[in-house]
């Protein structure tokens, strides 16, 4: 068969145009090729005299996004670091648990008052947006002296540190505000209230840890996110102070 022809459309006389074809139905002369290419947009019709055309409105601005900040929360091992991140944090923390083995007996001690059975390996991470012009990407360091290599990593970049301390083992975080004093990283040390309560007064622990009156010492609690958040502002006041005074120079 050569061809199929509808019988809703009868054929076209010998030289005519078919009453089924796009000329005839459209209306454009026969034999003109349908154009190629991208179709010409209509021209806008010209304004009558005495008629301005009306302006055409301005895109909507959009809102600037807000200023990202880089905390570090450092401490001894088993101070509540991670508890820390993950107590304010707005997204789900990205944690680096692992289990503790026979292995860490001796050698990464919690402390009595703890039934911790986990330890960060590489770090903690978590943000949380304190207003529409800033937003704190927190970096939680791992405790123990054997991943001390990482913490110049982490602390490159950040505006200041928390440095969560247990009123029941000091000794734990001698190695973190020797870094930060070292470093000249504005921090503030937060001493985290277990169960309610802490083992020594303020007064005590300051004199303990042998930190000057600049550097703010406050109790919280890593558990409760108001609480978390305050020391935090602390420790962003610090550094705003610190880069007032260098501005000043």
């Amino acid at each position: 068969m050569d061809f199929v022809r509808s019988p809703d459309w009868p054929g076209a006389p010998q030289g005519a145009v078919a009453t089924n074809s796009a000329a005839a139905r459209y209306g454009a002369p026969s034999g003109t090729p349908p154009p190629v290419g991208r179709a010409t947009p209509p021209r806008p019709p010209a304004p009558s005299a005495g008629r301005v055309p009306a302006p055409r409105a301005a895109p909507t601005g959009r809102a600037a996004p807000p200023i990202p900040v880089k905390i570090l929360i450092a401490g001894g091992f088993g101070v509540g670091k991670t508890t820390t991140v993950g107590a304010i944090s707005e997204i789900a923390p990205l944690t680096t648990e692992a289990e503790m083995t026979t292995a860490g007996i001796g050698v990464d001690d919690p402390g009595v008052r703890t039934a911790k059975t986990t330890t960060t390996v590489a770090m903690d991470f978590g943000c949380v947006t304190i207003d529409r012009s800033l937003k704190l990407y927190l970096f939680g360091t791992p405790g123990q002296a054997r991943f001390g290599f990482m913490w110049d990593d982490l602390a490159r970049g950040a505006l200041g540190a928390l440095v969560v301390v247990d009123s029941s083992r000091l000794d734990d975080c001698y190695p973190a505000i020797d870094f930060f004093e070292r470093a000249g990283l504005p921090f503030a040390v937060g001493v985290n209230a277990f169960d309610g309560r802490l083992a020594h007064d303020l007064g005590a622990i300051r004199w303990a840890l042998a930190i000057g009156d600049h550097v703010p010492l406050v109790q919280f609690d890593a558990r409760d996110r108001l609480s978390v958040r305050d020391a935090l502002l602390v420790v962003l006041d610090r550094a705003l102070d610190r880069a007032t005074r260098e501005r000043g120079d």
